[in-house]
């Protein structure tokens, strides 16, 4: 199949006109990705400058009086609820292994069990079972959340939202938005 000079000519001026806009197309890619970079390293420094430190005021002001209030509360009530329950729980168990030790080496030594005094063990676990009661009682927990608390979770949540539209209006497409590179022309008349 053969072309005629004029079509193979065409051609060849098709194919620059293509080429030129291939070209054309990379650099606009480029200055599209050099603009994507730059959005980027904005929204970067606007998250920086004022995302982090209005979330950081917030939570400061809000929320971490009542996080302190947490620590101290669960600290007080382990120093004061579970350490001595527990330690009187393993005192007991102490006491417990060491009467048996006790009355294993009586055995050992033919004195046997003895005479036992029902009466005195009896009120001895009833001593001692009301002191471990008394510190095993644990005060009831608050119901739910203060005013503050709930103020705190939606001026939290409201922030979130905000930074959220923010940044949605940022970095979405929008064509209006976008301005041609050549000024229109007036229509010839």
């Amino acid at each position: 199949m053969s072309l005629s000079r004029k079509r193979k000519k065409e051609l060849r001026k098709l194919q620059d006109q293509a080429s030129t806009l291939w070209e054309s197309q990379q650099v606009l890619l480029g200055q599209a990705g050099d603009v994507a970079r730059e959005a980027g390293r904005q929204l970067g420094n606007y998250n920086r400058e004022q995302v982090v430190p209005t979330v950081q005021h917030t939570y400061e002001k809000y929320a971490a009086p009542y996080v302190d209030q947490g620590v101290k509360t669960s600290r007080k009530v382990y120093n004061d609820k579970i350490v001595p329950a527990a330690g009187a729980v393993i005192g007991s168990a102490l006491s417990v292994w060491d009467a048996a030790n006790e009355k294993r080496s009586d055995l050992a030594a033919g004195r046997g069990f003895g005479s036992v005094d029902f009466a005195a063990l009896q009120k001895k676990a009833e001593k001692y079972g009301k002191q471990a009661s008394k510190q095993l009682v644990v005060a009831p927990p608050k119901k739910g959340v203060s005013a503050g608390g709930v103020i705190a979770i939606l001026l939290g949540v409201a922030a979130a939202a905000g930074v959220i539209y923010a940044a949605w209006q940022t970095l979405r497409a929008d064509d209006e938005l976008w301005v041609a590179d050549d000024p229109l022309r007036a229509p010839d008349a």
